[in-house]
C-alpha cells in the first residue's frame, strides 16, 4: 500500500513509447490453457479478496500506529507478490536506517515493481500526481501515504518540499527517476530533478537498486519474453496482469548497492550520474546473470518470496 506509480493502462510516470512492445517469441507458450487461466483467476480473485480488507486495516493504524502503518504496508505489498507466484530475491540488503533517512533509486520496467519493492522496503514511493485520482489504485496509494509529484517546472519547488517534509518526518522514500517505464533491456538516463529533495537539508543517504526480472516458468528470461514482465508503451494494465498471472516460476531479483550519502555530491546532476551508473551496471550484470553479493551497509530484514 505504500504506492503504485501509474495510470491504468500506461506505463508508470509517462510510459516511454517512442519503442514498441516487442512480441513474445511464437515459440514461447502465452499460458492460454485452461489450468493457465484458473491459475489467472484465482490469483487475482486472492488479490481483490485480499484488498478492500487491507484498506480498511491501513487506514485504521494511519490513525493509530506509525508503526504499523509501515509494517503492514510491507505485508500487504508481500502477501500480493505471493500471490501472484512471484519470488523475489533479494541480492545485500535495504538500508533503513533509523538515525538517517534513507531515498531508494531504482530503474523501473513493470508495474510489479510495486509489490517487489514494497515488501521488502519500509518507505514510501513517489508516484505522479494523477495516479491520486484513479478509482481503487489512488486509494491504495493514499492510504500508503504516496508523495504525489507532476513533474511540472512550475511545481518542482513545491514537490521538493513534500518530499523533504517526508523525509524529516521520519519516511524514506523509492524514485523511480527514469520518469517513464523500460522495456526491461536498459536503464533510461534519470532525471535529476528527482533528487531535489537531497538538497537543501538534512543529506539524506541514497541507496541504489537495480531491478531485473530473470526468471520465468524457472528459466532465465530472453528478450523476447521479457514483455511478460515489461509494463510499458501503450500496453493495458488488465490484459497485462491477466497473462502475468497465468505464469510460475517468475522470479525478480532486487540488488541493493552499498550507500551513497548526498552530502558527497556537490549537484543533484553529479548525484544523478553517479547513481544511474551504479544502477545501470547492477541491472547490466543481473541481465547476464553475474551479479555480485555487495558488501553492504546497515541490515532491514528483507526475506525472500516463494512463488504460490
Amino acid at each position: 500500500m505504500d504506492q503504485m506509480t501509474s495510470r491504468p493502462g500506461k506505463a508508470l510516470l509517462r510510459p516511454d513509447s517512442r519503442r514498441a512492445p516487442t512480441p513474445v517469441s511464437p515459440t514461447t507458450p502465452l499460458r492460454r490453457s485452461i489450468a493457465g487461466q484458473l491459475l489467472a483467476a484465482r490469483r487475482v480473485a486472492w488479490i481483490l479478496l485480499l484488498t478492500p480488507p487491507a484498506c480498511l486495516v491501513q487506514g485504521a493504524l494511519l490513525l493509530t500506529s506509525r508503526r504499523g502503518r509501515v509494517e503492514f504496508a510491507v505485508f500487504y505489498w508481500n502477501s500480493v507478490a505471493r500471490l501472484l507466484g512471484l519470488r523475489v530475491r533479494v541480492l545485500g540488503a535495504p538500508a533503513g536506517m533509523a538515525e538517517r533517512r534513507v531515498i531508494y533509486v531504482c530503474n523501473h520496467s513493470s508495474w510489479m515493481d510495486i509489490p517487489a519493492l514494497g515488501g521488502c522496503v519500509r518507505a514510501c514511493f513517489v508516484a505522479k500526481d494523477d495516479v491520486a485520482g484513479w478509482p481503487i489504485v489512488g486509494t491504495i496509494a493514499r492510504l500508503g501515504r504516496t508523495v504525489f509529484v507532476s513533474r511540472s517546472r512550475q511545481g518542482i519547488g513545491r514537490e521538493r518540499d513534500q518530499m523533504r517534509e517526508r523525509l524529516v518526518a521520519g519516511d524514506d522514500l523509492i524514485l523511480f527517476p527514469e520518469g517513464t517505464s523500460s522495456d526491461g533491456s536498459r536503464v533510461l538516463p534519470f532525471h535529476s530533478s528527482f533528487f531535489a529533495a537531497a538538497y537543501g537539508g538534512p543529506p539524506p543517504l541514497i541507496q541504489p537498486v537495480s531491478i531485473v526480472y530473470d526468471r520465468l516458468a524457472g528459466l532465465p528470461v530472453t528478450r523476447s519474453s521479457r514483455t511478460v514482465f515489461a509494463w510499458y508503451g501503450d500496453m493495458d494494465l488488465a490484459p497485462h496482469l491477466w497473462r502475468a498471472a497465468q505464469w510460475r516460476g517468475k522470479r525478480v531479483s532486487l540488488q541493493f548497492h552499498p550507500l551513497l550519502d548526498a552530502a558527497d555530491f556537490a549537484s543533484r546532476k553529479a548525484l544523478s550520474q553517479t547513481t544511474w551508473q551504479i544502477v545501470a551496471d547492477g541491472a547490466a550484470a543481473l541481465r547476464q546473470n553475474r551479479c555480485v553479493q555487495p558488501v553492504s551497509a546497515p541490515a532491514m530484514p528483507a526475506p525472500e518470496l516463494t512463488a504460490a
